[in-house]
């Protein structure tokens, strides 16, 4: 069953992939992008790092992606053109891209991979970084959150003062 759930997953990985790099529509680029990075998402869950999914989730789809989305859609207005594939040397991209594929083939085909004798199941992360970050590292943890916090109330005031000084 986890077979199928992880071919599933690489499917959602690969096919939108490609319809990112070759579509001509922004829109529909950026909404395969979208189905690209949850089915990176999952791989991560499958894998064990249900942490790194769940940031994937959170931080690349819910925040970056959507503000793609709602940019390109804003500017929609104008009309922007229709994007070209008709890049200089693209040839000469296909060609690297074939034999970098090629060699990554031959190499993961070809190499002696160490065989863990028992493997078993992947355990969740998510509540070991919860103790390291409130336990041994809630020090650093805090510092960073006020460092941050710091860095954002600075870039208000640099804003405000900027629009108020114009």
């Amino acid at each position: 069953m986890k077979d199928i759930i992880f071919n599933v997953f690489l499917l959602l990985t690969v096919i939108p992939c490609f319809w990112v790099a070759l579509s001509s529509n922004i829109v529909h680029a950026a909404f395969s992008l979208l189905i690209t990075l949850f089915g990176v998402a999952g791989l991560y869950v499958l894998l064990g790092a249900d942490f790194i999914g769940v940031v994937q989730v959170i931080v690349y789809i819910g925040g970056i992606l959507i503000l793609i989305i709602f940019g390109v859609m804003m500017t929609q207005r104008g009309k922007l053109l229709p994007l070209s594939i008709q890049l200089p040397g693209k040839l000469f991209a296909a060609v690297l891209t074939g034999v970098m594929l090629v060699a990554l083939i031959l190499t993961s085909t070809k190499s002696l991979w160490p065989v863990a004798s028992v493997l078993g199941e992947p355990q969740p992360t998510s509540a070991a970084i919860g103790d390291l970050l409130l336990g041994k590292y809630l020090i650093p943890f805090e510092v960073a959150s006020v460092l941050l916090l710091v860095a954002l109330v600075g870039a208000v005031l640099i804003v405000r003062r900027s629009v108020g000084g114009e």
